[in-house]
C-alpha cells in the first residue's frame, strides 16, 4: 500500500476553495468591467452592439461607470465586498427597471446576464475576496519585533 492516498473529493473539494473563490471573483469581476468599457469607450463591440453610451445619461452612463470601476475593483480584490454589494445592486436594479417590464421571467424578458451578475456579485460580497486580494496583500501587518524583556507586571500590595 502506498504510504500516501489521494485526498477524498470533498478534501480537494476543501482544499480548493480559496483558489476557485478567487479564480471566481476575478473572472466574474473582469467580465463586468468589460461591460463597462464598451459601454463607455465603444471597446469590444461597443454599448448594444455599437457605439457608446452618451456622458452623464442616466442611468446607463452611470452604470456603466459602476461596471467598469466596480468590476475593477472586485476583480483586483480591492474593497470587495462594498464594490460587489454596488454591483449587485445595480444590477437588481437593472433587472427591476428594465427587463421585468417586459416579461416575468429572465428567459423571457432577456435579463440573464442581469439576473447573474446580481446574484454572483451578492455571492462575492457574502463570501468575501478570498485569501489571494491585493487587500490583503496592502492590508498584510508585520508582527510587532519582539523585545528580549517581558513587559514589568504591576504588583499589589495588600
Amino acid at each position: 500500500m502506498p504510504a500516501h492516498f489521494p485526498p477524498l473529493p470533498r478534501q480537494a473539494a476543501e482544499a480548493a476553495r480559496p483558489l476557485v473563490l478567487t479564480a471566481f471573483r476575478i473572472v466574474v469581476g473582469l467580465l463586468f468591467a468589460c461591460h463597462g468599457a464598451a459601454s463607455l469607450f465603444g471597446v469590444l463591440g461597443g454599448a448594444k452592439g455599437g457605439g457608446t453610451v452618451p456622458l452623464g445619461q442616466w442611468p446607463g452612463w452611470w452604470a456603466a461607470l459602476i461596471q467598469l470601476l466596480g468590476g475593477a475593483l472586485v476583480s483586483l480584490g480591492i474593497g470587495t465586498r462594498s464594490a460587489a454589494l454596488l454591483c449587485s445592486g445595480s444590477m437588481a436594479y437593472a433587472y427591476f427597471t428594465v427587463h421585468q417590464e417586459h416579461a416575468l421571467l429572465p428567459l423571457q424578458n432577456g435579463g440573464e446576464p442581469s439576473v447573474m451578475f446580481c446574484w454572483a456579485f451578492l455571492s462575492i460580497a457574502a463570501l468575501g475576496s478570498g485569501p489571494y486580494a491585493l487587500d490583503r496583500l496592502l492590508t498584510t501587518r508585520r508582527p510587532a519585533a519582539r523585545t528580549a524583556e517581558p513587559a514589568a507586571q504591576p504588583t499589589s500590595t495588600g
